[in-house]
């Protein structure tokens, strides 16, 4: 099982212009070592057999002879290999020379591709030597004793495990309509580029941003392979660039201006690319534009004799919501401006300046207080329009309390305190529930009475009541149906737990740097702020221990919100099956110098656990009260996720057997 990876390289070899027995020996080195790291495809740059700088020596009868004498040694020498090798090669087809790309595997050439955009324009003159194939009538031509049929129809090759790619050259990658756009809304996975381009300031930047907008706008893999160190450097230098991206994600890079031959390898995710591409209704639609099917040649890749066990080389996050960005101070804020401007609609359009929060103590609490502050200072509205209610329970620590208390203090914003033991108590009572035994009904009891004052609070003094509770907690379902699962508002409703401790840990850091003043004593409300972030996460609702600690420690009983974290983002933001996300769980937490790690058997529990959850919860999730979207992942139901409340878990839980 490859999981939908394919293992792709780009290599940039030594060349030696005009040295068609040099520059294949190098070629043939590079594809050993490739073969032998398990690549299914590795590309060379443009006209890697003879060198790109041959200029009018492509006017030479010899220089095309020993070019096609040596793709038939190459040919040969592959006959062994699995791998997919895409050269270089200048191809004569009658009166005309072409620009192309020969793709051979196990001594077959499978297909000749030509270029189709020659440039021709300052220190460029291709146009010189070499047709397009626009010019290029279909025909079979024998070359390198093999029968090919040289076209410029579109053409897709299928590969043995599954991945589709097409292939274009240079300069077609920077026509204002690349042939890789129908390409892949024609069903191509990836896209093979060979090149030649030379090194100007600020091209290399542009040439990046060009191959990630494309490999985004196109949702593929990109493999790029540009000429290096060896071409002529009569007018121009080249610095030679191995690049792999992946939906705009940059996988790998090589050193660029190395005199040394480099090869970068990485693993593309092209069943994670369809699934992008199934959920984007906008590249569904464009696939209209792309190639008829009847216009299409599939070139089918012969099957590999080899069987090799999967291994995982990409890096993958273990916080996977958490962004990751140079820049972190950006990132953080625009997640709390995405909250704070929506928080300020819903306040404008109601014409409400009041708020009603429930303040625990807790990481999501905090964050929806420090949410309610800035949104308040944004619309220039007094901080005493939150009402911030701390609602000591059965369950409650002196270390929360003390918490709660100092931070809705510092922040200057309305306090009050309501202890709900007495209500909870007559409650017990009127329901004949037995107040030693500590069930749902107990600890669910207490949740829907804080609730309670905090919707009746709001009534009493015309506010919103503000929702805390994450996106996490939405996936596992841990809230009270009708208690801490209901607001007016929810503000975290699409953060997930990691990300909040992440971003409380930030404000706590810098607290100025986001606008939010934390109080004259800075040094007072960090501390306060830190010990939220290193307290255990709890409902707080069964007593503390003997020595007034916590009791009730949700991730004993849920499991590590790292852990769901990382599997809600695979299984909601990609679609990935169980098998698949154990798989990545495991490369990512297993190893003993994790920075979490777990081993396989807690890795499958708590994955059992979180999709036994996920399907039993969804009723809860399709009542949700508004929230803004913060990142990709949202379980609203009016936003990324409609599911059955009654679908069966089944098909999901034996994937992981």
């Amino acid at each position: 099982m490859n999981y939908g990876y394919i293992k792709v390289a780009s290599a940039i070899p030594s060349v030696k212009v005009g040295d068609c027995h040099y520059n294949l020996q190098e070629i043939e080195q590079t594809i050993v070592r490739a073969e032998g790291q398990g690549v299914e495809v590795i590309v060379f740059p443009e006209l890697s057999i003879t060198g790109y700088t041959c200029q009018d020596l492509f006017r030479q009868q010899i220089l095309l002879d020993v070019t096609e004498q040596t793709v038939v040694m190459l040919l040969d020498f592959t006959r062994q290999l699995d791998i997919i090798s895409i050269v270089g090669v200048p191809v004569q087809v009658g009166s005309i020379l072409l620009n192309c790309a020969a793709v051979i595997q196990k001594g077959e050439l499978l297909a000749i591709i030509p270029k189709t955009y020659l440039p021709n324009y300052n220190e460029f003159y291709e146009k010189r030597w070499f047709a397009s194939s626009q010019d290029l009538h279909p025909t079979d031509i024998i070359y390198a004793g093999s029968r090919v049929h040289v076209t410029p129809q579109p053409t897709i090759f299928h590969t043995y495990m599954g991945a589709t790619f097409g292939i274009e050259l240079c300069e077609d990658v920077w026509a204002p309509e690349p042939p890789s756009t129908k390409l892949t809304l024609s069903g191509a996975d990836i896209i093979f580029n060979l090149s030649a381009s030379d090194e100007l300031i600020g091209k290399h930047a542009y040439l990046c941003q060009l191959l990630s907008q494309q490999s985004a706008r196109t949702m593929s893999g990109y493999v790029y392979s540009s000429s290096g160190f060896g071409e002529s450097t009569q007018d121009v230098v080249y610095g030679g660039n191995a690049l792999i991206y992946e939906n705009g994600v940059c996988l790998a890079e090589s050193e660029r201006f190395s005199f040394q031959p480099q090869m970068v390898v990485s693993q593309i995710d092209y069943e994670k690319l369809r699934a992008e591409r199934r959920n984007n209704t906008t590249f569904v639609n464009a696939q209209r534009t792309g190639y008829s099917n009847s216009d299409i040649r599939h070139v089918e890749c012969h099957s590999v004799s080899t069987e090799r066990d999967f291994v995982l080389m990409r890096e993958v996050s273990p916080t996977p919501f958490i962004p990751k960005t140079a820049d972190m101070k950006s990132s953080c804020e625009e997640i709390f401006n995405i909250q704070v401007a929506g928080l300020a609609k819903r306040l404008v359009h109601t014409n409400c300046k009041r708020v009603v929060i429930g303040i625990s103590g807790g990481l999501d609490s905090t964050l929806a207080l420090l949410v309610c502050v800035k949104t308040f200072d944004k619309l220039n509205l007094p901080r005493k329009g939150i009402l911030g209610v701390t609602m000591p329970g059965f369950g409650t620590t002196d270390r929360t309390y003390t918490n709660a208390m100092n931070l809705m203090n510092s922040l200057g914003v309305m306090v009050r305190e309501i202890n709900i033991r007495k209500a909870c108590m007559q409650h017990f009572e009127d329901i004949g529930h037995d107040v030693s035994v500590h069930d749902v009904t107990y600890e669910n009891s207490q949740a829907r009475e804080r609730t309670q004052i905090l919707m009746d609070l709001s009534n009493q003094i015309g506010g919103l009541v503000i929702g805390t509770g994450d996106l996490s907690e939405l996936a596992l379902g841990w809230a009270t149906y009708n208690g801490d699962h209901m607001s007016m508002y929810g503000v975290n409703v699409s953060v997930p737990k990691t990300l909040i401790r992440y971003l409380v840990q930030y404000v706590a850091e810098s607290p100025s740097q986001l606008g939010v003043t934390v109080g004259d004593n800075d040094v007072r409300s960090r501390a306060t702020l830190k010990d939220i972030i290193n307290t255990p996460i709890s409902p707080e609702l069964i007593p503390a221990d003997a020595e007034g600690n916590i009791s009730q420690k949700t991730e004993d009983l849920v499991g590590p919100y790292v852990l769901h974290d990382f599997f809600l983002y695979y299984f909601l933001r990609c679609g990935f099956r169980p098998a698949k996300i154990l798989m990545l769980a495991k490369h990512v937490f297993a190893p003993a110098d994790a920075e979490y790690h777990f081993d396989d058997e807690t890795i499958e529990k708590w994955l059992s656990t979180f999709l036994r959850r996920f399907f039993s919860q969804q009723f809860k999730r399709s009542c949700l009260p508004d929230g803004p979207k913060v990142g990709s992942v949202s379980l609203s139901p009016r936003g990324d996720w409609r599911m059955a409340s009654d679908a069966n878990s089944t098909l999901w839980l034996n994937d992981i057997k």
